[in-house]
């Protein structure tokens, strides 16, 4: 028997003072069985720091065809393909190819800069990939503040993204590659 997806209400009012953005969305987040809290609240941070209306989460685990988020125009195009975790270059080769921008967050301390080593040279050739680092700490931190019913405040400026809840208020720091 299959196990279900474990869902996360989620209210999330994003201050982007870099894009002048300031909404507010409500989503539900399906946690996949085999996904993390981390992965998950990576996921929401991805989401925050591309929010759009046309921003949507996929199926993500559930299938090999899709990211984790994708905005894609109105004519069906992928304008972003934001991937989280250690992709193979098979398929950031295959991102590249069909969007035309590649959003890549790397998460889990000494393993992520074990697989930038790998992948930069590669990587650094092609002009639409952005690799996004997290920190151990930081994505931690934002593990610990998962719950089935969230109410998130994000606001982001040119060098930091500050993320809270009623009880904590977590400084995330982005390392950009690319």
């Amino acid at each position: 028997m299959a196990l279900n997806a474990t869902l996360f209400k989620t209210k999330l009012d994003i201050s982007d003072m870099r894009r002048h953005y300031y909404q507010r969305h409500q989503f539900t987040v399906a946690r996949h069985p085999s996904e993390t809290d981390e992965r998950m609240m990576l996921r929401i941070l991805a989401f925050a720091l591309y929010a759009d209306e046309h921003l949507e989460f996929t199926k993500g685990l559930s299938t090999d065809d899709e990211p984790d988020l994708w905005l894609k125009s109105l004519t069906g195009e992928i304008d972003i393909w934001i991937e989280m975790g250690l992709p193979s270059e098979k398929r950031v080769r295959k991102a590249r190819g069909i969007a035309k921008q590649v959003v890549i967050f790397i998460y889990g301390g000494r393993t992520a800069e074990m697989w930038w080593e790998e992948h930069r040279n590669k990587i650094i050739q092609h002009g639409n990939v952005k690799i996004i680092e997290v920190s151990l700490d930081d994505s931690t931190a934002l593990k610990n503040i998962a719950q089935r019913t969230m109410k998130l405040q994000c606001t982001i400026d040119e060098d930091s993204l500050w993320l809270s809840d009623a009880e904590n208020n977590l400084e995330i720091k982005l390392l950009e590659h690319c």
